[in-house]
């Protein structure tokens, strides 16, 4: 199985990071920087606008710049049976 990936800029550096997803919600998307023993792990939590998602890790901040209704339609996409067994 591969790991799903996503990039997220640090905003210090203005530079993107490719980090790998471990798990991946509307309200919270987690996230592992680096690998092995070095590895780091980041919650991403929605602004309050909802425009996009930020995080800090070791006093650096993350933004993945996607919103909450482009994630959601990512989930959906992936695994749109669960979305649909939730309705009556």
């Amino acid at each position: 199985m591969s790991n799903e990936k996503i990039k997220v800029r640090v905003t210090e550096t203005r530079q993107f990071m490719e980090v790998v997803v471990l798990n991946k919600r509307a309200e919270r998307i987690e996230v592992v920087l680096g690998e092995g023993a070095h590895s780091v792990r980041c919650a991403l939590t929605p602004t309050r606008t909802g425009a996009a998602y930020v995080g800090s890790v070791m006093g650096r901040e993350m933004v993945y710049e996607r919103s909450r209704e482009q994630v959601q339609a990512d989930i959906d996409k992936l695994n749109p049976a669960v979305h649909k067994s939730s309705r009556h």
